[in-house]
């Protein structure tokens, strides 16, 4: 385990060798191995389909996640799959899941999918990487992802099998009984013939059927939102894989450490910094419920399962911690000794009241699906810089530039100064990105750092600040939204003639979706049939805008596109108003001006007696930043 207290530090990591000279497994199947040979016996996983604190659960231990694992290579192989071909998978939370992320990746290229999206942005995906084997659920009660994945494969006829996994097993006495009689009809029908994956795995081997990969491959394919029509699929090689899995166990994780990570496993928060950093320190992971934390009871009975668990890391979200604040503290929780943070900025205020509620720091740090994921973050044992991301991790060299639209480097940021931030490091598949040739044009400054569409400056002791995005996502609870899907569907509308969609703050979700529209000239239309209208015709859920504004003129650039900076100043003056309106504070927003440093700032104006350590907790649970005028 090295010290990671600074950038002092990385560079004695990074100056002791090379990555390329490290030793270190070159496949996953190796990794896997390695540490069943290791830990063979101890914990490995363990999953509860219901969050109550004494319920059923299932631990495997190494020993068994790798038979298990190595069954379904081997069921996959008997398939059809190759190392070329796709296992994917539309599952929740569960032990197969882990089964089939692994197999899928020993086998071929694994490719977990979001079963939040629809039907016809799943069967995008299917078409995109051409699977060749889908794992979904057995129709089961209070869930409609059966019903969702029969439907993708009747747009996918690239799926030749279907794999469903029935959690009843999971279920204890009389639920398990009851579950059969109540199970919901699945009347879609499609092409492709549906087996047992339980049955079928028992069938295999627990060893390999086939010879391993001889060197490093794609094994994963992960989508980035899958918010428009045809997702962006990124490629991961067993080589960043490998890289994510070394720095949190290196870093973070010994094989003496629980984490609890209620994150799904579509994402690469869950699969590359988690559960490959359990994987290659041979720590114990804990997963409750399908859904995570959006599992019922689950943030009731949070402080309990650590507990139960003797839990050292929690692993989460902002959104997650500010619904844990709202819960008491029921639990002996004094086995935790950090809380790691990620997908979404942390507000300074919901920092500050975690870190009092329960003794613990919270570590937030930065990755993207494009880079396998992981990038930086504020270390353990050092300064922890609320509000940056913190120091880049060895290897991961990040500039801030500014670049032209094919790549070509213009400049190079001084310290403090605000650009794109581009990274270099093992996990960036450089030049191959995406599956989509086309999208990898102009993604890469100078032909090696990949270009994040993020911008943001490093100050004088390396540490990294986010302060805006160029490549105008919107990040609700650190899920990511592509604006277009919402100006796309509103503009549809026969009385509108601009739409410009933008992230509102919210104190919860970090973010939520809203949209400024102008109307055709002598048009009528009302806020509520706008909102009705894109509820039916914009696909995601999480995507319908909680706010729509009807305005004269929507400001524009020279060239007449919509100038969203204004928009957003727009929505931080309306969102920041209600709140310090709501909590009883005679202050207002005055106005919101861009600082080189921190992007958008609220300026705020107090109009009588204020209290003005009141209105820092009220403001601090947003993430744009504000300051009082003189």
């Amino acid at each position: 385990m090295y010290d990671f207290t600074s950038m002092e530090d990385v560079r004695k990591v990074e100056a002791e060798m090379s990555w390329e000279e490290r030793d270190k497994p070159v496949t996953l199947y190796q990794r896997l191995k390695q540490t069943a040979d290791t830990f063979g016996p101890r914990p490995a996983v363990s999953y509860q389909i219901t969050s109550g604190p004494t319920d059923k659960k299932e631990t495997l231990t190494w020993n068994q996640l790798h038979d298990s694992s190595v069954q379904a290579a081997n069921l996959f192989r008997s398939l059809g799959v190759g190392e070329d071909d796709v296992v994917a998978y539309l599952l929740p939370n569960a032990n197969e899941t882990l089964y089939t992320l692994m197999g899928g990746a020993i086998a071929g290229i694994v490719n977990p999918i979001n079963p939040l999206l629809d039907a016809e942005q799943v069967g995008a995906i299917l078409r995109e990487t051409g699977a060749k084997v889908l794992v979904t659920l057995k129709s089961f009660p209070k869930t409609e992802v059966a019903q969702l994945a029969a439907e993708a494969v009747k747009l996918a006829p690239n799926v030749k099998t279907v794999l469903e996994i029935d959690l009843n097993r999971y279920l204890g006495f009389p639920k398990n009984l009851i579950v059969p009689l109540i199970r919901p009809k699945n009347p879609v029908s499609h092409h492709a013939p549906v087996l047992n994956f339980n049955a079928e795995l028992a069938k295999q081997n627990k060893t390999l059927d086939f010879a391993d990969s001889k060197e490093d491959r794609v094994a994963a394919y992960f989508h980035t939102g899958g918010t428009t029509g045809m997702p962006k699929v990124a490629q991961h090689k067993y080589s960043g894989i490998m890289y994510n899995g070394w720095l949190g166990a290196n870093l973070l994780f010994t094989e003496e450490d629980v984490i609890i990570c209620p994150l799904p496993l579509f994402h690469v928060f869950a699969v590359h910094v988690i559960f490959m950093a359990v994987l290659t320190s041979g720590s114990h992971v804990v997963f409750p419920t399908p859904a995570g934390y959006r599992g019922d009871g689950v943030f009731d009975n949070f402080w309990k399962l650590v507990e139960r668990y003797k839990v050292s890391f929690v692993i989460t979200v902002p959104t997650a911690i500010a619904a844990l604040m709202q819960r008491p503290m029921d639990a002996d929780v004094s086995s935790l000794k950090i809380a790691f943070s990620g997908s979404a900025p942390l507000p300074v205020e919901l920092y500050n009241r975690f870190e009092k509620a329960t003794g613990v720091t919270i570590v937030e740090g930065y990755g993207l699906t494009e880079a396998t994921c992981l990038v930086s973050c504020n270390p353990p044992g050092g300064n922890k810089k609320v509000g940056s991301v913190g120091v880049p991790f060895p290897y991961s060299d990040v500039k801030i530039l500014n670049s032209d639209a094919d790549g070509v480097i213009l400049e190079e940021c001084e310290t403090d100064v605000v650009g794109e931030i581009c990274v270099s490091n093992p996990g960036v598949f450089t030049g191959n990105t995406y599956t989509e040739e086309a999208k990898n044009k102009g993604l890469f400054a100078g032909e090696k750092y990949l270009r994040t569409g993020d911008l943001g400056r490093i100050d004088e002791d390396g540490y990294l600040w986010i302060t805006g995005r160029a490549k105008d996502l919107i990040i609700r609870g650190g899920h990511n939204i592509d604006p277009a899907e919402i100006e796309e569907a509103l503009a549809g509308h026969e009385a509108v003639a601009f739409v410009g969609a933008i992230g509102q703050p919210d104190a919860f979700a970090g973010e939520l979706p809203c949209a400024y529209v102008e109307l055709i000239g002598g048009a009528e239309v009302t806020v509520e049939e706008l909102m009705a209208f894109a509820k039916k015709h914009v696909h995601e859920r999480a995507a319908h805008p909680k706010h729509i504004e009807i305005l004269d003129e929507l400001p524009k650039t020279a060239v007449g596109k919509v100038f969203k900076p204004d928009l957003r100043r727009s929505a931080i003056t309306r969102v920041y108003n209600a709140a310090l309106a709501e909590a009883g504070h005679a202050a207002e927003v005055v106005e919101v001006l861009e600082d080189k440093k921190r992007g958008l700032v609220a300026r705020l104006r107090a109009m009588g007696d204020v209290d003005f350590e009141a209105v820092n907790h009220t403001l601090g649970n947003f993430t744009r930043p504000f300051e009082w005028m003189d």
